[in-house]
Formats: structure tokens, sequence, C-alpha cells
């Protein structure tokens, strides 16, 4: 009865075994059948009974490496040995043997070695590779295997092509891997040195020069202020010069070879030739110019005849260290230039006046000079004549006759255009401020009538339009057209340009007039409080942190009285009380001191936020206007995009993911509307169905009414809307208001 196929149980060794192969024992060798395979294993490549196969390659534990082959393991890892070995001189009293140093490299991807020998200067012998890398075999009787990791170590002996290396040590990353590899490391060898070098050294340093010798070497300042120029602005009093005029030069010192070149400034229209330099580079001595020297005067040696020609009609000569008779001629250095200084170059006499910035910090460092005053060689030039224009006559524009006073090419005026870029309208953004307005009079026929002022930030022009209502007698539509106008109060015919009105003077409450007119502005609409809010730093009137502080100047002295006022305008202890009481409340603790505009904004701040619900129709009809406009229709690879992205294949993905889908798109929709549509096309778990948001944006497919569904007030052709914006809040937080100007209350 045969056991169960159980683990533990059987006892056939050749279950989960997958390889059967038999090894090739027998082969032909010079057509004689003879075993070949002797250290061949047996079948499945596991060995006979008793048998130890020798590994081809090194052997590395399993926790070295990063887990994959070796060759991409241990990739430009090298082991680096210190050896040598000894040499035999044949044929030469001097020396028996030489001893020459070497690196061993075993590179661990391949086991390849490598044998190289450090260049030694006037060795005499070829030195370099001695041995090219590749794999090396032992010695035999086992040359049928190659050396390994195994086989090296500290203080050993290693024999490659029948040479003997002697391993004295390694550095220190050889060291540590060694060590991890679980190798007892010997301690390091002394280093022997070669017997003929050393004596060879030895007479070397016992020789003396049989003559004294003088070094000249200037290649340490050469190489030290290579390309360090100092320049100095020099001038020089021309004594035979017509007018008697200075010439302006430009003297540049080399410090990497004590050289001087000067080239002059020539002005123009001065009648002078053009000429590359004044002085070449070259040494400039002091006392030029001096009489001329006999061939040979000048030398950088000075040598003596001690014996004469006594033997064989020859001369014996020595270097003359106290160089009698030689000329010394002294040269312009750095330390003999300065501001003020005077110079000689060849009979000209040059001061020097001023210099650049490296001159002034190459004197301060080496030298410590601070004072570098420039000389006045010549007068100040006179002040340039103010420019005067004439007044404006009152044909055209003024820009327009200013421009006719600039220049006799009569030029139109120009534009901003970089703001006219940057605030023009794009997509959504209108860049244009709305107010509503209404005339300051006692008229009661004037009094009820509404205006929309709307302000032009591109080119900062103004244009009113009034408000139509029926049964006034009053025909609306164009007040005003568009353009800039001149604020009140200032002279016609004037030589200044006159001031226009700006931004900055347009808010709620302010009180402006337009050719006679007198409006006050009540109003806003909400893109208006939001593009001044957002650039409160432009306008001062919706900066809260600017109002809170100009409002707590007023307040602190009063701070518990003011609490009480808050708190008894909410009896009901709700914490909120309406835009009406908290703006009453604001006048009367400023006293009337500010706008109104800045009151709104304090009540926009603190309001109490209504949270509504977005149109879906109104958003899919806005952005399907935008993509028709630019011509987007690649919805399909859209939906392979964002069902490539639905891993699962659940038809959701998350609200991050999509915004960055359609970014790499480059959808043409403000940032603003796309997080809006894909909020509305969320599920319960804040996962967007990508599905419906596509068919939503497919204009083509699935084109809905443009703006079918807008439930905001209709605008003219202008773009200014026919109705009067209102406060829009219910509530304002008075206690985080009051906490924020006055500090919490303990």
């Amino acid at each position: 009865m045969e056991l169960p196929l159980l683990p533990g149980v059987s006892r056939d060794r050749n279950i989960g075994k997958e390889k059967f192969h038999k090894s090739q024992h027998w082969g032909y060798c010079n057509n004689v059948a003879m075993l070949v395979g002797e250290d061949k294993p047996g079948i499945g490549g596991e060995p006979l009974p008793g048998q130890k196969l020798k590994p081809k390659y090194s052997v590395f534990p399993e926790e070295m490496g990063n887990g994959g082959p070796v060759w991409v393991a241990f990739d430009k890892q090298v082991l680096s040995f210190d050896a040598y070995f000894e040499e035999e001189v044949p044929d030469k009293n001097q020396e028996l043997y030489r001893v020459r140093h070497c690196k061993i490299y075993f590179y661990l991807e391949d086991d390849t070695i490598q044998v190289i020998e450090p260049q030694v200067k006037n060795s005499g012998i070829t030195q370099g590779t001695i041995v090219r890398r590749h794999r090396i075999p032992l010695p035999p009787p086992h040359e049928d295997q190659f050396y390994t990791i195994d086989h090296f170590n500290i203080n050993i002996e290693i024999i490659l092509y029948a040479r003997r290396y002697k391993i004295i040590d390694c550095d220190q990353f050889t060291k540590y891997f060694l060590r991890k590899m679980g190798v007892r490391l010997n301690s390091p060898a002394d280093r022997p040195d070669d017997p003929y070098t050393k004596e060879r050294q030895k007479v070397l340093d016992s020789m003396n020069p049989l003559r004294p010798y003088e070094r000249l070497d200037t290649s340490k300042q050469f190489f030290e202020h290579d390309g360090q120029v100092l320049r100095f602005f020099c001038v020089w009093n021309d004594p035979e010069s017509v007018f008697h005029e200075p010439r302006e030069l430009v003297l540049r010192y080399y410090l990497s070879d004590d050289t001087i070149d000067i080239k002059e400034i020539i002005p123009v229209n001065s009648g002078r030739d053009a000429i590359p330099l004044f002085l070449r580079r070259d040494k400039l001595p002091k006392n030029a110019p001096t009489g001329l020297y006999q061939p040979g005067t000048i030398t950088s040696r000075t040598v003596l005849n001690v014996l004469g020609k006594l033997v064989g009609n020859k001369g014996h000569y020595i270097l003359d260290n106290r160089k009698t008779g030689a000329v010394h001629q002294e040269f312009y250095r750095d330390s003999d230039l300065k501001i003020g200084a005077v110079i000689n170059v060849w009979g000209r006499k040059i001061t020097l006046c001023d210099c650049d910035e490296f001159t002034k910090e190459y004197y301060r460092t080496k030298y410590g000079i601070e004072d570098f005053t420039p000389v006045q060689y010549k007068a100040p030039p006179p002040p340039k004549p103010e420019k005067t224009f004439p007044p404006y006559n009152g044909f055209g524009s003024e820009e327009d006759s200013l421009c006719s006073c600039m220049g006799l090419l009569l030029k139109p005026p120009q534009k901003d255009f970089k703001k006219f870029m940057e605030k023009d309208r794009s997509g959504m953004e209108s860049n244009i401020l709305s107010f509503v307005a209404k005339l300051i009079t006692e008229n009661p026929v004037d009094k009820d009538r509404k205006f929309i002022i709307s302000y032009f930030l591109s080119d900062d022009t103004i244009s009113v339009f009034e408000h139509t209502e029926w049964n006034t007698g009053i025909l609306g539509g164009k007040f005003l057209g568009r353009g800039r106008i001149k604020k009140p109060g200032q002279e016609l015919f004037k030589s200044e340009p006159s001031e226009y009105f700006e931004a900055q003077n347009l808010f709620v409450g302010a009180r402006l007039c337009f050719h006679g007119h007198n409006f006050l502005l009540v109003d806003a609409d909400e893109y208006t409080f939001n593009y001044m809010e957002k650039h409160a730093n432009e306008f001062p009137v919706a900066d809260t942190g600017a109002i809170l502080k100009k409002l707590r100047e007023r307040a602190e002295p009063r701070s518990r009285e003011i609490r009480q006022v808050f708190a008894a305008a909410d009896p009901e202890h709700t914490k909120v009380i309406d835009y009406d009481r908290f703006r009453n409340l604001i006048v009367s603790m400023t006293d009337g001191a500010f706008s109104e505009h800045e009151i709104m904004t304090i009540g926009r701040y603190y309001r109490v936020r209504d949270e509504y619900e977005i149109d879906l129709h109104f958003l899919l009809a806005v952005a399907q206007e935008q993509l028709k406009k630019n011509n987007f229709d690649d919805f399909e690879r859209l939906s392979a995009v964002f069902a490539y992205k639905d891993h699962v294949k659940c038809g959701v993905l998350p609200h991050e993911v999509c915004r960055t889908v359609c970014k790499s798109f480059k959808l043409p929709l403000v940032d603003d509307n796309l997080q809006a549509l894909l909020t509305a096309f969320e599920d319960g778990n804040k996962q967007v169905e990508y599905k419906k948001f596509v068919d939503g944006l497919n204009w083509r497919d699935n084109q809905i009414p443009a703006f079918r569904t807008m439930k905001v007030p209709l605008k003219n052709e202008d773009g200014r809307s026919g109705q009067t914006p209102s406060f829009p809040a219910k509530g304002i937080k008075y206690l985080t208001f009051l906490d924020d100007l006055l500090g919490k209350e303990e």
C-alpha cells in the first residue's frame, strides 16, 4: 500500500523538481572517446554523491546588493588593493632587483581584474596598465578556474600569469565590503622601498650645483593674477595743443606681469585721429626717457670669466650674484599708482584722477587705503535748462497738442499698451467698475433719476448711462459718451497737464462732478466690490485691515460703551444684527468720518454668507459658449482619458483628478467656473461623475440654448445692469467684528 501524496509523508525526492537533464560526461578528443566531464553535476544539475562543485563566479550573500542580478547590483563597484612585485635585473651591478608598486582592481560585477602601475617620473621603464581588465585564471594545477573575491585579502600573495604580487593594503570601501562578506582581514604589511631608487636619491641629495643658479620664475604671479586688471582714469594736459584742453586717458595695469597700456578717450567730432592705443602694453620705466644703452648692457644675468682661455682656448664662466656693473631700471608697480599721483609716461606728465570699483577693492584689501576721492580736472557741465511748454490752445486733446511740442516730427500720443492688455476684457473678467449714481440737485424731477457710471480700467475712461423709467418724461440711454473726464476746478489754457478722474476717486459715497453735473455714488455691482477688495492695495476704501485700524483709533477709548450699544441692538442674543442697524451704529461711532463704501466693506467682510444652489444649466450654457468660441470639440479623447484614469471602472473620479485632466486638455474655462461645474456633478461621496460631466460640456451633441435659465438682471449693450444692486447680506456677525476691533473680551 502506497503512502498518500502529502507533505512529510511521501519519500519521492522528485516532487517539485523541474529539471531532469543529464550532463554530458563523455566526448571525443582527437577522435578518441574519453571522459571529459569529471567535474560536471548529475541529473538536474545536482551534485553527485561526494562531489563538490567549484563556483565559476563569486558568490555573495543574499542581503548584499539590491536583489537584482550581480551585474546590476554591483555595477561600478570596484575593490582596490595596493600591491607590489619584485622584478629581477640581470647584467647590472647597480641593482639586482626592482620593487615596483602597483594597483590591483577587482570588478565585482563580472570578477574581472586589472593591474595598473602608477607613472614614476624619470623611471626609464614602461609603466601604466600591466594587465588589462579580464578574468584571470588561477595558477596551475587549477588553471581551469578563475580568481574570485574569495582569493583576495590583505598581506597575502597572489600569482597572476607567473608573476607574484604581494598585497599590502586596500582602501576603506574594500575593507568595509570584505568585512561585510565575512572575511577576516589581515594586518596591513609595510611598503618596501626600491633599493636602487633609494641609493639614487641619496646621491642626488648630496650633489651641489657646480655654479650658482638664479631662478627667475614668474608663473606664480601669472596664475594668481591672470585676468585681473587695475583701471585708472587719467588726464594729460598737452602743452602743444592749440586750445590746451585736457586729454582724457584710461590706464590699465596688468597684475599678471606688471605691464601697463594706455588708451585715449577721443570725444566725438574732436578732429583727432582714432588710434588703437596711446601707449602699447609694456613695463613703464619711471625715469624715461634716458640715454640709449649699448647692445648687451641690459641683461637678466651677469656672468664672470674666472679662468680665461687657458686650457684648450676655452673659457670658464660663473654667474655673478652681485651683478657687478648691471644696469638697474625702476618700473612702475601697483604701489606707485594712486588717485592724485602724477606719473611719467616717457616725458608726459599724466595725473591719475579716478579708478573703477575693482581697483578700489584691490587697494582697500592689499594696502588698506580707504580714501578714493576723485580729482576734478574739468568744470562740471552746466545744468540743462528746464524744458517749458506753451499753454494749451484748445485745439484737439491736451496730449496731442503736447506731442507737437516734443519734436519736429509729429507723432500721436503713446498709449499704455501694457495696461490695456492687462486690464482689457478677458473671458468673464470685464475689468469695468460699475456704480449706481444719483444727481445732487434740488429739482424734484431730477432727484429720482438713476445713472450707471462705468469706469473702464483698460484706458481710464468713463461712460454714464441713464436708467430708463416709464412715465417720467425723461428719455434714458446714453447720458455721457465714453472718454476721460477732467477733474473740476482746473484752468483750461495752461502748460501743465490736467488731472483726470482715476479709479481710486470712484467709490460708494463719493461726490463727482462731470462737466457741471454733480453725482453721488450710492451703490455698486458685485463685480466692482469684489475687484476693489481683491486689489485692496490700490483702493484704500476696500482695505479691511486699514479700515479696522482707522476705526480702532476712535473706538478704543469707548470700548465698553460700544460693546453695550451693540449688545442692546441684539435683544434676542442671536449674535447677528441687520445691516441698517449696523451702519447706523458705525456712523454714530465715527461721527460720519467714514465713507459709505468703507462701512459696506466692513459689512461685507462680517456678513452672514448665504448658501445658494448653483444653476447647473446656466453654468453649462456659459461653458459650452466658451468651448464653442474656442473651437474645442475633442470630447471623445477627453472621455477616453477619464476612463483610463478610472482604474476600478466605477464611473466616478476624485475632484482633483478631474480638474488635472481638464487642465491638461487646456479647456478654455475660468478656474472658478470649472470648479463649480465639477462640484455640481459630484455624488454623495464627493466623487465626480465624469461621463455626465463630459456629456454636459459636449456642445455638439447636447447643446443648451444660450442663457435660457439665466436669472440675473438683463444688461444693455454697454454691459450696464438695468437694476440697482442691493447689499447682499441678511445680517452682520457683530461679535466677531468687535473681537477683531477691540480684542476678545475677558
